[in-house]
């Protein structure tokens, strides 16, 4: 029993993090991070880029399509691996100013040699577009971070599967995995707000969030909306703007290391919870739950 109690204390101080700088830390994070990093872009460049030709680096002008839901895709995707990176070098003891340095900045790097990448294929090319969302996601966490020291509104994501996927199974997905990552469509992209951080001395609790959403819908193509003769009732694109509660799991109160890691890995996904819609061409929409 005694040795149980050892090892379940052992393991959840794994999870703590160093109260000063911990060298053995901070290496395996950042060699942690180079083969993972090595690894993604080297499988991303023989799953997506290897079936095509390459080219001349070139930017291309996307801003306008997919209605900009790529763009947030870009702007959450930069704030959380650089949350994330700010927060395994907490967990070695680097101090705030290394933290927001070397592992804020990880996703926009990230994501900026994924930008190089698609400037040297010729099928697509570099979106300053894309570099701008980029750097925005990484701009929202060190910004609250150097303002309020801690993060009170938080990019989230969330997912519905739609039809559309059935009439472009190649581009928008033909797996439910894919179709998460490719199918705009039931994607929503959410900036939720802390409430109590906005009000420290009122009675509100610490987790309550509220969340401003976007999304879009009837698009099966970069530029192109769905024929309007299997959707009647629906116009071929459209945006959709949401408000609704969420939960900031970050706030929960636990004396577990191990389950702070897990509410920090989690509250990037909002949950489900009632839900106003709104559209200009639909109007109010209720959910009791929206995903």
């Amino acid at each position: 029993m005694f040795q149980s109690v050892l090892a379940q204390n052992s393991f959840d101080n794994f999870f703590k993090p160093s109260d000063s700088l911990n060298k053995k830390r901070q290496n395996s994070v950042f060699v942690t991070e180079a083969v993972l990093a090595s690894g993604a872009l080297i499988g991303l460049n023989q799953l997506w880029y290897a079936d095509y030709p390459k080219s001349d680096f070139h930017f291309i002008n996307d801003n306008s399509e997919w209605m900009q839901m790529d763009k947030l895709g870009h702007l959450y995707s930069s704030y959380q691996i650089g949350r994330f990176g700010a927060e395994t070098l907490n967990w070695s003891g680097v101090n705030k100013k290394n933290q927001l340095i070397y592992g804020a900045s990880l996703g926009f790097v990230f994501l900026t040699a994924v930008e190089v990448m698609d400037g040297f294929s010729a099928e697509w090319g570099a979106s300053m577009g894309d570099v701008v969302a980029n750097a925005a996601g990484t701009a929202l966490y060190v910004s609250q971070e150097l303002i309020w020291k801690e993060q009170r509104i938080v990019p989230k994501f969330s997912y519905h599967k739609t039809k559309y996927s059935d009439y472009r199974p190649d581009l928008l997905g033909s797996t439910t995995q894919e179709q998460i990552l490719k199918d705009y469509n039931g994607q929503t992209y959410w900036f939720s707000a802390n409430l109590h951080s906005f009000a420290k001395k009122s009675k509100i609790p610490k987790w309550l969030n509220l969340a401003l959403g976007y999304g879009a819908e009837g698009m099966i193509g970069e530029n192109e909306g769905i024929n309007p003769l299997i959707f009647l009732s629906k116009p071929l694109k459209f945006r959709q703007f949401y408000l609704s509660l969420d939960l900031d799991l970050t706030k929960i109160n636990s004396k577990s290391h191990f389950l702070k890691t897990i509410f920090s890995v989690l509250n990037t996904v909002k949950i489900p919870a009632p839900t106003l819609e709104y559209s200009p061409q639909q109007g109010f929409k209720f959910y009791a739950l929206y995903f």
